[in-house]
């Protein structure tokens, strides 16, 4: 029997597939040691921009949908995939719904007696909503930092140094990046006010949060390219920013398998139509 850390709800984001530096074979790594009733994929997770000018969709790429794929069958995980900017691609089906996956532009997640509102959260980024053409020439700078700060790892590895995230200094030291960051946070904060919500859940400025801002919990769950980061809600109700590395990877636990009807033909329907809807949406 299978051994692995069981938690109500994850949420991952900005994994962007399609990209040399998504970090698709770690977080692969990851979901593989662990089942959750609720998995959250809160946008940017098919980056359809790059795919759009030649991005290269690699076989690590396709593994990850297969073991997602395969926590829906065993473990009838409900997979939620929120829209974001990168695969805004998705506003041509969303909302949408089929088995235990839905496509949706916004969640509402209801547990505990609590409310999170989840959002992608580029829609209250002016450039990303209003100036696609600008977000896209800002992607490519972005791109072309995190293709310097590879080679640049590199260097500092073969010394004997650690990983240092230029992307990251960057956002912290300069001030117009600080002041957005924190504008986007107040921003999403009142919107979470506003549904009447406990928290709000969001990505796409690829830094992991967790804490209180004006009473609302204010989660982020970073992304997959640099960070690796997801969030992980736990029975109790409480939530952990979880960071990994080649050792950080939740101790596993025994599973019981709760006996379910057999659905055996349900299961080979929605292995084949997964991928052929997925392998649709990535080449678009």
């Amino acid at each position: 029997m299978m051994k692995q850390k069981f938690y109500p709800t994850i949420v991952i984001s900005d994994v962007h597939l399609g990209t040399e530096h998504s970090k698709a074979a770690e977080l692969s790594s990851f979901l593989r040691n662990v089942n959750c009733n609720t998995l959250i994929l809160n946008g940017d997770i098919i980056d359809g921009w790059h795919l759009s000018k030649g991005g290269k969709w690699k076989n690590e790429h396709t593994e990850l949908f297969k073991i997602i794929m395969k926590m829906m069958e065993n473990y009838h995980t409900k997979v939620i995939y929120v829209r974001g900017n990168h695969d805004d691609f998705i506003d041509q089906i969303a909302p949408f719904s089929f088995f235990n996956i839905s496509i949706l532009n916004e969640y509402m997640h209801e547990r505990n007696g609590k409310r999170y509102y989840v959002t992608h959260g580029d829609v209250f980024d002016n450039i990303t909503s209003k100036m696609v053409w600008l977000a896209k020439l800002g992607d490519i700078g972005y791109s072309f930092l995190l293709w310097l700060n590879r080679h640049y790892n590199n260097r500092r590895a073969k010394k004997g140094l650690p990983y240092y995230s230029l992307s990251q200094s960057i956002k912290h030291k300069v001030k117009s990046a600080v002041s957005y960051i924190s504008d986007f946070e107040k921003e999403l904060v009142e919107l979470a006010k506003v549904r009447h919500a406990d928290g709000i859940i969001c990505g796409h400025i690829h830094q992991p949060a967790d804490r209180m801002i004006d009473g609302v919990h204010y989660l982020n769950s970073g992304d997959w390219v640099e960070t690796m980061s997801a969030l992980l809600e736990h029975e109790d109700g409480t939530w952990e920013v979880y960071l990994h590395t080649e050792n950080s990877i939740p101790q596993v636990q025994e599973v019981i398998k709760i006996h379910q009807p057999e659905r055996k033909s349900v299961k080979m329907v929605l292995s084949s139509n997964f991928q052929i809807f997925f392998s649709k949406l990535a080449f678009k």
